[in-house]
């Protein structure tokens, strides 16, 4: 089963509502992959054994990783946690996290600005290039475990809109003239 997407209504009610447009407009993962975003389906219920969730790490360089559990029983300062990850932002570095348990939503801006919503469930890895608009609520199961990859030392800064003139977001934008970077591996 793959990851689902779909074009967001604007609608200002609880963002962890799907906030589907009427009629639905889904998006299919080419069009995510246009936008940079990668995705993989592993096997939630066996990552520490998982070949390829090793050959994605070894291949991409993440040789680091953490688990965090979102909910209100096992995240401190939740409520302002979930509000700063539903703030607008990007980050310096790639945004890599790994669905082990329960669901949420990734927001991403396309081309024209419009919002994204990528709905992840447990065995959903998926990559957001640097520089890219998004952000992160659960949906009503207020629940997710994810999986954190970083190259290095974790770094998570993130950079609230505007930054068009951060360097990640200028590289992010000049990767659409130049349409380099595109990973086939990922599906």
């Amino acid at each position: 089963m793959a990851i689902e997407a779909w074009f967001m209504d604007e609608s200002d009610e609880d963002p962890r509502l799907p906030h589907h447009r009427k009629p639905e407009e889904l998006v299919p993962l080419d069009h995510l992959a246009e936008l940079g975003v990668l995705y993989w389906r592993l096997n939630p219920k066996d990552y520490e054994n998982d070949q390829q969730l090793r050959n994605i790490r070894e291949t991409r360089g993440y040789n680091y990783m953490d688990l965090l559990d979102i909910c209100p029983e096992k995240l401190e300062n939740y409520e302002e946690k979930l509000k700063n990850f539903y703030t607008e932002h990007i980050h310096a570095d790639e945004e890599i996290r790994y669905c082990l348990e329960g669901s949420g939503y990734f927001d991403v801006r396309d081309k024209n600005d419009r919002w994204i919503r990528i709905w992840i469930k447990a065995g959903d890895l998926i990559i957001l290039p640097a520089g890219i608009y998004h952000r992160f609520t659960l949906d009503t199961s207020n629940y997710v475990k994810l999986m954190r990859l970083f190259m290095g030392e974790p770094v998570w800064i993130s950079y609230n809109r505007p930054q068009e003139d951060h360097p990640a977001r200028k590289e992010y934008i000049e990767s659409f003239t130049k349409k380099v970077g595109v990973a086939l591996e990922a599906h």
